[in-house]
């Protein structure tokens, strides 16, 4: 005969090991975090970092302690609210941008943990304090270059062409020499995603909806990539990107107070492309004024353009001048090599271009030629570029071309301070609402079940470390507030599974039945029961997860985790826990 409210060894074996693993991964969170500031250098020079230690200390900033980790020193800082002025303090030493140095937070656990990866949770720009900034990525641009190239490749192929664009629409005007089924075919075999409709001379040519989709879907793609490019040069460590709707990007900067710095370098648009000079009555030239406001002439395609460039440094030239030194990937390189070797003695323009918007909020392009200088030799991949302004204005271009420039232009709209005083406030209560809710619900059901209600409680207290390792073990998971509200959710459904089943268990035994028989008929019958209702909910959580951003979805992780960790430790752990107290000893009375 099987015997009932027995549990294999494997089972302990189970559980004994999941909760010394995530008990572990929740212990860091319990010491929390000190500030920190990482130094590192782009080049093999040596940091003399102690000395940088004693700048530091001797402005009154108590350093706790300094570690070298992948080829980076890591200073991290007793007091709090000093990061900021030990980065301005060590840029100010260093001075020089071969050094990097960037904000970020390490784990105040002893070196035993993080050794073995084990680190606290993450916080969320609400509990920690900081900069959001939700940035709109405008698409006209895009779709207009994209249709103002079509319509010159129609041009190179089909000689006298005339028309005009528009972000969705090319208009072809056609003379009467041109075969007007050969330009039919060829617009639909080269251009499968635009409509081509003829009307006397006439070619209408208009953009598909799922071409601009995937236009505007890989665009953002593109920006986004930029934007993460450009924070980790601003020396931000754990910052937040992530797109939000259509055509909208979310940044979150965690410790950031003052975010002049990174907005006029998120907010920036700017590029360079190199052209060729032409003559002034060239028609397919067109004119862009210099620093002395006189008009340069230009053929219309570029040479290169700046997405091409790899590494970009700001440097003092032999003059004495501001220069930008700049590095190409392997295609710019052999493009400026072809180009430069076949154009020895004629004039080569850099152009840097920034969109702007007006005050009725439409995007515009704003061309500068800022150098024209003469090709003396076959250029590679390094060369530099002169005419860039001051040493800073070198240096945040610089900072812009290495980063990358955006695919599209983006305009800052809606801007968040969360001053730190206000996370750590943020924290307290919300963490305060979760001691006083599972306080009253240990006492609710340690009155009500009376001892099983102790095998709940035990069970509620386990499933609150399972949940706090959990979410510590996950890569990218980050505590919210509202993610602060699943938890105190997740406190009351918690103890959902234990109140079915104590139920079952009560009515099994008012049926007469044995208390060990009631214990197997109240968990086996509530099992399906518990199950649904966890499923259904479970859904929801994916749901919120997938569709929402942001605070939605940090309610939503806690909510999915917790709905696991409770099921473990509600119906599992719980079962164990009985069947080893009264498991083998049925004759022993329990009220429920």
């Amino acid at each position: 005969m099987k015997p009932i409210n027995y549990s294999a060894k494997w089972k302990y074996v189970v559980l004994v090991i999941t909760l010394v693993i995530l008990f572990m991964s929740a212990l860091p969170s319990v010491f929390g975090e000190r500030e920190a500031v990482h130094v590192s250098n782009r080049t093999d020079t040596t940091i003399d970092v102690a000395v940088a230690a004693n700048v530091l200390q001797q402005h009154g900033i108590s350093v706790h302690t300094i570690e070298h980790r992948n080829d980076r020193y890591i200073i991290s800082l007793t007091n709090i609210g000093q990061q900021e002025i030990a980065r301005n303090l060590l840029n100010e030493h260093f001075g020089n941008e071969e050094v990097t140095v960037a904000l970020a937070m390490e784990p105040a656990a002893p070196h035993w943990f993080t050794s073995k990866g084990l680190t606290p949770i993450k916080l969320g720009l609400d509990l920690r304090g900081g900069v959001q900034f939700l940035l709109d990525v405008d698409m006209e641009p895009v779709y207009q270059a994209h249709s103002q190239s079509v319509f010159d490749e129609v041009r190179r192929e089909f000689r006298g062409i005339r028309g005009r664009t528009s972000q969705s629409e090319i208009l072809l005007n056609l003379r009467d020499n041109h075969d007007l089924r050969q330009i039919k075919t060829y617009l639909d075999g080269q251009f499968p995603h635009w409509t081509s409709v003829v009307s006397g001379n006439q070619v209408r040519m208009m953009f598909s909806a799922d071409e601009q989709r995937a236009i505007r879907n890989l665009t953002v793609q593109q920006n986004l990539q930029t934007m993460r490019s450009r924070i980790e040069e601003l020396g931000i460590t754990e910052a937040i990107v992530q797109r939000q709707g259509e055509n909208r990007i979310r940044i979150e900067l965690p410790g950031i107070q003052d975010p002049a710095a990174a907005k006029d370098v998120i907010g920036a648009t700017a590029s360079l492309a190199f052209y060729a000079v032409t003559a002034g009555n060239n028609s397919r030239a067109f004119l862009v004024e210099n620093e002395q406001g006189n008009s340069v002439p230009l053929n219309h395609r570029p040479i290169l353009e700046g997405n091409h460039i790899i590494d970009a440094r700001a440097g003092i030239g032999e003059l004495g001048t501001a220069e930008v030194n700049i590095s190409l990937d392997f295609t710019g390189g052999r493009l400026m090599s072809r180009y430069s070797g076949d154009n020895i003695g004629s004039p080569m323009a850099t152009v840097f271009s920034e969109y702007h918007r007006d005050h009725e909020g439409v995007s515009y392009q704003e061309n500068k030629v800022i150098s024209v200088a003469t090709i003396q030799s076959q250029l590679g991949n390094r060369f530099r570029i002169t005419g860039v302004g001051s040493m800073q204005d070198a240096q945040e271009l610089a900072l812009l071309l290495r980063a990358g420039s955006l695919t599209a232009p983006v305009t800052i709209i809606e801007e968040r301070t969360i001053g730190p005083t206000l996370g750590a406030e943020n924290v307290k209560s919300g963490f305060s609402a979760l001691a006083l809710g599972l306080g009253f619900t240990l006492l609710f059901m340690a009155f009500w079940y009376r001892r099983l209600g102790w095998v709940a409680n035990l069970a509620l207290l386990t499933n609150m470390i399972c949940l706090f390792g959990l979410i510590a073990l996950i890569p990218g998971a980050v505590l919210t507030l509202p993610g602060i509200a699943g938890l105190v959710l997740t406190v009351g459904m918690a103890v959902d599974a234990n109140v079915l089943i104590f139920e079952r268990i009560r009515d099994k035994m008012k049926e007469g039945r044995q208390f060990s028989l009631a214990i197997e008929r109240g968990f086996n019958s509530a099992a399906s029961s518990i199950f649904d209702a966890n499923l259904t909910t479970m859904i929801v959580a994916i749901a919120l997860y997938s569709i929402g951003n942001g605070p939605i979805q940090g309610f939503a992780l806690t909510l999915g985790l917790g709905l696991l960790t409770s099921m473990f430790t509600g119906v599992f752990a719980s079962r164990i826990l009985i069947n080893l107290v009264w498991g083998r000893d049925t004759r022993k009375a329990v009220r429920v």
